[in-house]
């Protein structure tokens, strides 16, 4: 089920009106009944996995409570790893280690093995939706449980709940049991100003993810198809039109999500605040999917050792970091070169901030051009920086976007001397609601929308919700596209 759906829009409003009606004691049923809906109406099938991960971490998480043995612990923590990571290595990895096979294929072995066939069907062409987004937040629960940091949680049922909250379930914010689960624990109350700022979030949340998101999607589409066909500066469109589209897209759907859980009186995190302002590789990766950088920052990163090692064993440490993340987004070589790109990025923004502390520290006098032609960050204005990294940033995208490392050349080198002559065909509208969306996001640095519009006067604020409101209805791209981070 699509939070762009006409069916989302009937299922939300009906699972609120019967939480509010339930006794306390029975809201954790249905809404656990809910997100399993929920996420079934995609394929039923692939619920047999959550469950499998739930029992599994409920399980796990008991027995380390009890159990003091070190290695036994170890033992038990292994095994939530292991069944965990498995699941994401089967339905996301597996097919690199495998023959190659097309879809005609497989639906003929379906019909012949269909058990088996389910299975290949789910390995080669049906990523479980919103796989890596319930493992990690089980295997987070676990690891706190492991490290101490959490009790285990006693009740099966709404520990099921805390996996599969249907706002966050398919693409996060990943959120971890401490913060998540009194929530869900908790009475709550219906109330106006949950309702207020819950309308005010998913109302931005679907104007991005609408106008901005799909009606930028073709042309991506048509750019990153035939790049070589285009003018050179229609392939520059294209190229940024993706950082917008997939910063509006999912951008969307964690303001739809948060809305939908502040409906029921939830609060979920922030996933971005406004990452593009960004003026340095640090600064865009904690305004950037925040619940996941703050994942691999917590459960990786500081495991291996954070800051309090070497520098060597540090810099090793940072490029894990950043290629396991892009790792994470899929099976293929080009995400982990995106995830290096910015690992090298960050290692040499270090590099220039401590050159810069040295050039402080001792008073030394050295032309800024004579380092590398760069100058230490201090002395970048920010909207320097700001271009600088934006452009990084964007270049970057072109590994997460394109569909293999052999079509690379061909889009970069179409970037700097295409001879094609197409272009494409984009409205007026479109760059309408694009200056709306930069204005906004400008206006909402380090403010989220339902708070930057509490304290606007009653005229600006229903004059900003009904134009919003008529971009929807009139500008709303012509398909209904997917969440890019569904894929994930």
């Amino acid at each position: 089920m699509l939070f762009n759906s006409v069916a989302f829009l009937i299922f939300l409003p009906l699972v609120v009106v019967l939480y509010y009606l339930l006794p306390n004691k029975y809201r954790w049923a249905l809404l656990l009944a809910a997100s399993y809906f929920f996420y079934g109406s995609w394929k039923v099938e692939f619920l047999t996995l959550i469950v499998f991960s739930t029992v599994v971490d409920f399980k796990v998480a008991h027995w380390l409570h009890r159990q003091d043995i070190k290695w036994k612990r170890r033992s038990l923590l292994a095994i939530s790893l292991v069944s965990n990571l498995g699941l994401l290595f089967v339905f996301k990895y597996l097919k690199l280690f495998l023959p190659d096979i097309d879809a005609m294929q497989a639906n003929i072995y379906t019909v012949d093995h269909p058990l088996q066939g389910l299975l290949v069907q789910g390995i080669y062409f049906s990523i479980p939706v919103g796989i890596s987004f319930y493992t990690f937040q089980t295997l987070s629960y676990t690891i706190d449980v492991y490290f101490k940091r959490i009790e285990p949680e006693k009740h099966l049922g709404k520990f099921a709940l805390f996996v599969t909250f249907f706002p966050q379930l398919v693409a996060g914010p990943i959120e971890r049991f401490s913060r998540l689960m009194p929530q869900l624990k908790m009475k709550h109350s219906a109330t106006y100003a949950h309702f207020k700022n819950a309308f005010r979030l998913m109302l931005y949340g679907f104007f991005i993810k609408l106008c901005i998101a799909d009606n930028l999607a073709p042309l991506v589409d048509q750019v990153y198809a035939n790049p070589g066909n285009f003018s050179q500066l229609h392939v520059w469109i294209g190229t940024l039109a993706f950082g917008f589209q997939i910063y509006a897209d999912f951008a969307g759907y964690s303001l739809i999500a948060q809305g939908a859980a502040l409906c029921l009186g939830i609060n979920l995190m922030d996933n971005f605040r406004t990452p593009y302002l960004s003026t340095s590789i640090g600064e865009f990766w904690s305004r950037w999917h925040i619940s996941l950088s703050t994942w691999f920052r917590d459960y990786l990163y500081i495991p291996l050792g954070g800051n309090r090692v070497k520098v060597f064993r540090w810099g090793v440490n940072i490029m894990l970091v950043f290629i396991i993340s892009g790792f994470w987004h899929g099976a293929n070589y080009t995400f982990l070169i995106w995830g290096g790109i910015h690992g090298v990025l960050y290692l040499i923004e270090r590099v220039l901030r401590a050159f810069q502390s040295a050039v402080k520290r001792f008073n030394i006098s050295l032309p800024a051009h004579r380092f590398f032609g760069l100058r230490p960050l201090k002395y970048l204005p920010n909207l320097a920086s700001g271009i600088v990294i934006f452009a990084a940033v964007n270049l970057a995208w072109i590994f997460f976007r394109i569909d293999s490392i052999e079509h690379v050349g061909t889009h970069f080198g179409a970037l700097w001397s295409s001879t094609g002559a197409q272009t494409l065909n984009f409205t007026w509208v479109i760059v309408i609601v694009l200056v709306i969306f930069v204005v906004f996001d400008i206006l909402l640095y380090n403010k989220r929308f339902d708070r930057f519009m509490e304290n606007k006067p009653l005229l600006v604020r229903w004059v900003v919700y009904a134009g919003l409101l008529w971009c929807i209805w009139a500008w709303a791209g012509m398909a209904n596209h997917p969440f890019i981070y569904f894929q994930f």
